[in-house]
């Protein structure tokens, strides 16, 4: 059942598109840094200047944004392309009673699409970083240290799981919904709303209960602060940034003592994992709860010619 969902996704249009438009964004991306990376190398103020492979992920010279600024608008197309017509499509076109009525357990099939699609999406992003790995090594000759490519493969799962969480929360609407079109309204409209109007609608608030005399109190803050790092593209945005720059020393406000006894220097990757933690746990939770909801309507849903 893997293999045959593999195989359907891979001659799927829809994902055939959208892998086309990330690997052309991950290759102008990558032209980008490369013209740039000189620049950046010789940087001496930049704390991570000698770390050539994690600057061909992050440089840029402001005409594209790097790779996976990208991948925070990309990721979300991708697991929805996958997942928004997973169930109602097969049923709607009748396949679906048709493999219920094999020998298989039930959940096999949603297992099986989960499963599909995570070989796919780690596939594609390994080969991209792959290529990266070995176009930097022919143009630099610079070896690749141990430690990015720990935090390379730590932002590969990070990318994996934030398209798993759209996937999977678009096979939530494609189970509710027998029409994929509005399976994919619904998964769209969802992403819009954490894109753009969440954080408008947090500062809107905050500013309603929180009066203008207390606007800049530690307390109005931490709770604000939080309720915006709720957001699945902030989630994924924090984690990939704190682990391609390990400049990055926090992910939130600090204070004078701590910037004046802050030694300008890059973070060991076991810090810079301590500082994401929260939020890969809170990624990792969010991708897990959508499934477990979607395998429970699917496991009760009604099947019926």
């Amino acid at each position: 059942m893997v293999r045959k969902e593999i195989s359907d996704h891979i001659r799927s249009w829809q994902f055939i598109i959208l892998s086309l438009i990330i690997a052309f964004t991950f290759f102008e991306s990558l032209y980008v840094a490369i013209n740039n990376l000189s620049s950046a190398v010789s940087n001496t103020k930049d704390p991570d200047h000698l770390l050539v492979y994690l600057k061909l992920l992050t440089t840029t010279d402001g005409t594209l944004p790097p790779f996976h600024v990208f991948i925070s608008f990309l990721g979300p197309l991708l697991g929805i392309s996958l997942g928004f017509n997973a169930i109602n499509s097969e049923q709607q076109n009748g396949t679906l009673i048709r493999v219920m009525a094999q020998p298989v357990y039930r959940d096999n099939l949603l297992l099986s699409k989960f499963i599909s699609v995570t070989i796919l999406i780690s596939t594609m992003f390994l080969s991209l970083t792959l290529f990266m790995i070995g176009g930097g090594l022919l143009i630099t000759g610079v070896p690749i240290e141990i430690e990015e490519v720990i935090r390379i493969l730590s932002y590969i799962i990070i990318c994996v799981f934030y398209v798993e969480f759209w996937f999977s929360l678009s096979i939530i609407f494609s189970i509710k919904f027998k029409q994929a079109a509005t399976a994919a309204i619904a998964s769209i409209g969802l992403w819009l709303f954490f894109t753009i109007f969440y954080n408008i609608i947090i500062n809107i608030v905050s500013k309603v209960i929180t009066p203008k005399s207390s606007l800049f109190s530690p307390g109005r803050y931490s709770w604000i602060e939080t309720l915006f790092h709720m957001s699945p593209n902030q989630l994924y945005t924090d984690a990939t940034t704190t682990l391609l720059m390990p400049k990055v020393r926090s992910l939130g406000p600090m204070s004078m003592e701590e910037l004046a006894g802050a030694i300008p220097n890059s973070l060991p990757i076991r810090d810079s994992l301590l500082i994401v933690w929260p939020q890969v746990s809170g990624l990792i939770s969010a991708t897990i709860v959508c499934f477990a909801l979607a395998y429970y309507f699917f496991m009760r849903k009604e099947i019926k010619c």
